[in-house]
């Protein structure tokens, strides 16, 4: 079990005694606050925000985050201390907590599940799984003007995966499906490679446990095999490294387990055609090295054709950057080699996080993306920061600035323009709805018509059956939708 004593050990290479106090005032409240919890596992509920707070000590995060991860359910389950944490800790801290709170309630419908367990018979059903899906994920982002809030739900998301035997079975497939469907590809999208695994392999056997099985039962004498046969390539390519004065850091990696599953569906499940089951990775000083190392491996081993990838030159559009190759190694096995820098790798485990590591200016790289459009603009941001004294302000989102999400009560989540009023809301639905509605509540309570909707807003609307647009409507709502309706009935209605 993870102590706080073991976290302040971990924080004091780069904290000091004010900041180490802030943390163990913060974990006394969550002691307090938690008191006689337990949670499904049958452990001290206050394992679990410990434990939520010493996965992020591996990014070097700042004390008010390690503060809110120790503090990020009080809000949850005792709304009662919501007051006393802005109190006790400031608005910072109170923000961050607050943030992880709101983004606990995006869930999967139940309503969606049956589309992924039946693409193929279901396409149409399923292509718009995917966009309630990429709704959820953008949201999710939305509802994070700072960064870190996601990089403590991400650890809170982890420890939850790694206790998910605790929680009643009904509940598993949705948290797993969750945890791939929405907190996987965020992970992937903020550059963090290996949280996505993490993620993907924690979820996989409780989303799809058939498969799971298949693959398992599939993959395990392969990789004993691999294993053996990559401990004599890695021996092979440092002695020639050494030999040509390169210094490295040279290991082996298995494929992460979900990974693999999806890439044997593009394959036909044929596991012959998966040339990165395992792979070497080599961590050398520069880019220069990074091609000089390409080069040596080429004059070893023959490379396959078409699997020469520089992502050093064309970074992938999450920042990742490496050289990947794949050779015919000894023995005609084949075998993928990524080569990158220190840098390279930390920025590919870790992504947006690595910049508590590297805080210098980057080099500016123009990535157009169609799909994703807010991926632009946090490479933008990721690519330009300066020093570590601009972290916190560099840290608040506002990709978003234009747009929020708004929750109808049964959960369905509505794309709107800033600005966007509960009348909105109702057309948004239908014209109907939009008609008739006299009123509305957010989040439980009675608003005015022309209240300005906020991110995870709950919007009941309110209607009757008998009542019509007022022409006043048309000065508050922002929607073209909203106006063309409003417009369109006072122009069909007869004198």
């Amino acid at each position: 079990m993870i102590s706080i004593a073991k976290i302040i050990d971990k924080l004091k290479p780069y904290m000091d005694k004010k900041e180490l106090a802030l943390i163990k005032k913060a974990y006394d409240f969550a002691c307090i606050a938690h008191e006689n919890q337990i949670r499904g596992t049958g452990e001290s509920y206050i394992t679990h925000p410990l434990e939520t707070a010493y996965w992020l000590t591996r990014y070097e995060v700042d004390a008010q985050t390690i503060a809110a991860a120790l503090l990020h359910d009080v809000e949850e389950d005792n709304p009662f201390y919501t007051k006393e944490i802005r109190n006790k800790f400031g608005d910072e801290i109170a923000d961050l907590v607050h943030g992880v709170t709101k983004l606990g309630k995006i869930k999967i419908k139940k309503s969606w599940f049956l589309p992924i367990k039946i693409i193929q018979e279901y396409q149409e059903k399923q292509l718009g799984f995917e966009r309630h899906i990429e709704s959820l994920r953008r949201m999710l982002l939305a509802m994070s003007k700072d960064i870190r809030i996601i990089l403590i739900k991400f650890a809170d998301r982890i420890h939850n995966m790694e206790t998910i035997e605790g929680v009643k079975p009904e509940k598993r497939t949705r948290i797993a499906l969750e945890t791939i469907e929405i907190y996987a590809p965020l992970a992937y999208r903020l550059g963090m490679g290996e949280l996505k695994g993490i993620l993907e392999d924690l979820a996989f056997p409780y989303a799809y446990p058939k498969e799971y099985q298949w693959l398992n039962k599939l993959v395990g004498p392969a990789y004993k095999e691999k294993e053996i046969y990559l401990e004599k390539f890695i021996n092979i390519l440092k002695k020639q490294l050494l030999d040509h004065k390169i210094k490295c850091k040279i290991h082996g990696r298995k494929k992460h387990f979900y990974s693999l599953y999806k890439k044997l569906l593009k394959h036909d499940r044929d596991l012959s055609k998966i040339y990165d089951l395992v792979a070497v990775r080599v961590i050398v000083n520069s880019i220069e090295d990074c091609y000089k190392t390409l080069g040596i491996i080429h004059s070893i081993w023959r490379p396959l054709i078409g699997r020469i990838k520089d992502f050093i030159a064309l970074p992938k559009p999450n920042g990742y950057k490496s050289l990947h190759t794949t050779v015919f190694g000894t023995d005609g096995e084949i075998i993928e080699v990524q080569i990158r820098t220190q840098e390279m790798h930390d920025q590919a485990e870790n992504g947006i996080a690595s910049h508590w590591h590297y805080s210098e200016k980057k080099t500016s790289e123009e990535i157009q993306s169609d799909k994703f459009v807010w991926l632009d603009e946090l490479q933008k941001w990721q690519q330009n920061l300066k020093n570590s004294s601009e972290l916190s302000e560099a840290l608040k989102l506002d990709f978003f600035s234009d747009r929020i999400y708004a929750f109808s009560p049964l959960g369905d989540i509505f794309d709107l323009p800033l600005g966007a009023t509960p009348v909105d809301f109702a057309y948004s639905i239908h014209t109907d709805l939009g008609h008739n509605c006299v009123g509305a509540k957010v989040n439980n309570k009675l608003v005015k018509l022309n209240y300005q909707l906020k991110n995870g807003d709950i919007v009941e609307i309110i209607n009757k059956k008998d009542s019509k647009p007022k022409r006043d409507w048309l000065k508050s709502v922002v929607t073209s939708r909203a106006k063309s309706k409003i417009r369109s009935f006072f122009d069909n209605k007869k004198p």
